[in-house]
């Protein structure tokens, strides 16, 4: 039973001195295809339609991982993100 809680407090401890190591963490609102030549045409004012609708989820990853799915929120006329789902299993962790 020693053991065991040694081992625990060992793993918090290592989990500690990552807390302060920085890392990226992105909102994606959608994305799309296009060719090219849509690309290269494009200006000021065009606007390109995302394969994602009004209201649904947008999805939140952290150092390319999605970790999450949020709703668009404005702060302080910042715009944030509310969290609606966090993944669980390590598994369900998906690179962007």
């Amino acid at each position: 039973m020693a053991k065991k809680q040694a081992e625990k407090e060992n793993v918090e401890l290592t989990l500690e001195a990552l807390y302060d190591v920085p890392v990226q963490v992105s909102v994606v609102l959608g994305s799309t295809t296009m060719p090219l030549s849509n690309i290269l045409k494009l200006s000021r004012g065009a606007v390109i339609e995302l394969e994602r609708t009004v209201g649904e989820p947008i999805d939140v990853y952290v150092n390319n991982k999605k970790v999450a799915k949020g709703e668009i929120v404005i702060v302080d006329e910042k715009i944030g993100v509310t969290l609606t789902e966090v993944v669980v299993n390590e598994k369900d962790f998906q690179s962007a």
